[in-house]
């Protein structure tokens, strides 16, 4: 995941994400794994460089297709979707350079990345990386992109992305889950679903440094914008760790809510919010004290999160329900819940702010809402870009996504006691 974003990813990874440099997101609608996406990220089209100034570059949204083994890219000036790009076994997450002219893809069941040349939205050849990849992320300047793989022995790949090689892989803990890189460059942080633990890797040379101890089942981390601090979030026991970058020191655990799944962070760095996907909140975190306020009610099982750039709202995905949930962070009050698919799990919102995407799992379709009118009861529109049929929550319920399995059953072989009810 990049630096500041939510990787979300996921009950094995959920997100969708679009590049650091145009959104702060980490997994953004990619990074679920449900079988319709398991991952997406937005990038901008080559040759147009994002800016602040000046018209709008375009953007294009990819979704990545676990149960077909494709990626669909979607054009957010039309939101039609181009033709599928074929990629590996099992794709389960997305992250795209910060020039935005590659997009790879981790493919755990054939333990491969897939290169994307956004120009021309062709796959490269896989690089084989091996134990079940499911997260990506790239360095800010863009020359590595950092594989974690949670099957085998516990390791991290670093891939050059100016030759497509990956290098040798770096030990880290057990069942590498999700990673996020400092704003700097400097250090990656991988967060080891199974032992418990998040390990920090020095880019200059590769080599991890002593794993800093977290909770139970470390899910997912962000950093926040100044990249003084990054917050890790145990799915197990139910808190939020701070780190100490400038010292791998971690502070008191923050008590969230039951089964706390992802977590975002505002642009100025102020308030970090994680979904709590077991208590149906969002529990809002004042970063400047490492207090919890009280908790937003929001749907039945929340599980990603998006801010807008602006800072003004994050939008809460809620797989329960299949309804998007809009909190104003000036006050921490609800709008409306906005109505998308069947079991929705991830989410991106475009660099201009006006558009959120949302990955539905079961219905196999993106729902595109106009940030603008997330106040109101109009329902957004879906649209099949996935390739799959719909299904009712029961069915998605009795069968989960491949990706998902593929963790639990990857957790099981780690520990004694995979965590069941756990959407991992």
């Amino acid at each position: 995941m990049s630096a500041g974003a939510m990787k979300a990813r996921r009950a094995l990874p959920r997100r969708l994400a679009m590049p650091a440099a145009l959104i702060s997101l980490a997994a953004g609608l990619g990074s679920v794994v449900p079988a319709p996406q398991a991952a997406a990220d937005a990038a901008p089209m080559v040759g147009s460089p994002a800016s602040s100034a000046g018209p709008a570059s375009p953007v294009t949204v990819y979704v990545a297709n676990n149960d077909s083994d494709f990626v669909a890219p979607i054009a957010t000036a039309t939101n039609t979707a181009g033709t599928t790009i074929p990629v590996g076994s099992d794709p389960v997450d997305i992250a795209i350079t910060p020039d935005g002219k590659t997009t790879y893809v981790a493919n755990a069941g054939a333990g491969t990345v897939t290169p994307i040349a956004t120009a021309t939205n062709t796959a490269g050849p896989p690089i084989p990386v091996g134990g079940g990849p499911v997260d990506i992320a790239i360095t800010p300047d863009g020359k590595t992109a950092y594989v974690a793989k949670f099957a085998g022995a516990g390791t991290v790949t670093p891939i050059a992305t100016a030759t497509n090689t990956a290098g040798p892989p770096i030990p880290v803990g057990g069942g590498p889950y999700n990673i996020a890189i400092t704003p700097d460059g400097k250090t990656t942080y991988v967060a080891n679903l199974v032992s418990g633990t998040v390990t920090p890797i020095a880019t200059a040379t590769n080599t991890a440094g002593p794993p800093i101890t977290v909770g139970s089942h470390p899910y997912n981390i962000a950093i926040t914008p100044d990249g003084k601090t990054a917050y890790v979030v145990n799915q197990g026991t139910g808190t939020v760790t701070p780190i100490a970058t400038a010292t791998n020191t971690v502070g008191t655990p923050i008590t969230v809510g039951s089964v706390p799944e992802n977590i975002a962070i505002t642009p100025d760095g102020k308030t970090a919010y994680v979904a709590n996907a077991g208590a149906g909140t969002v529990s809002p975190i004042a970063t400047a004290t490492n207090t919890a306020g009280p908790p937003i009610t929001v749907g039945s099982h929340p599980y990603n999160i998006a801010i807008t750039p602006d800072g003004k709202t994050a939008y809460v995905v809620n797989q329960g329900t299949g309804t998007v949930t809009p909190i104003a962070t000036a006050t921490n009050t609800v709008g409306t819940p906005i109505t998308v698919g069947s079991v929705p799990e991830n989410i991106a919102i475009t660099p201009d702010g006006k558009t959120a995407y949302v990955a539905n799992a079961g219905a196999g379709t993106v729902s595109p809402i106009a940030t603008g009118e997330a106040q109101g009861s109009k329902r957004a529109n879906e649209r099949a870009a996935c390739g799959r049929r719909d299904q009712s929550q029961s069915q998605r319920k009795r069968s989960r996504p491949r990706g998902q399995r593929y963790i639990q059953d990857q957790v099981a072989q780690h520990s004694n006691s995979a965590a069941s009810g756990r959407c991992i």
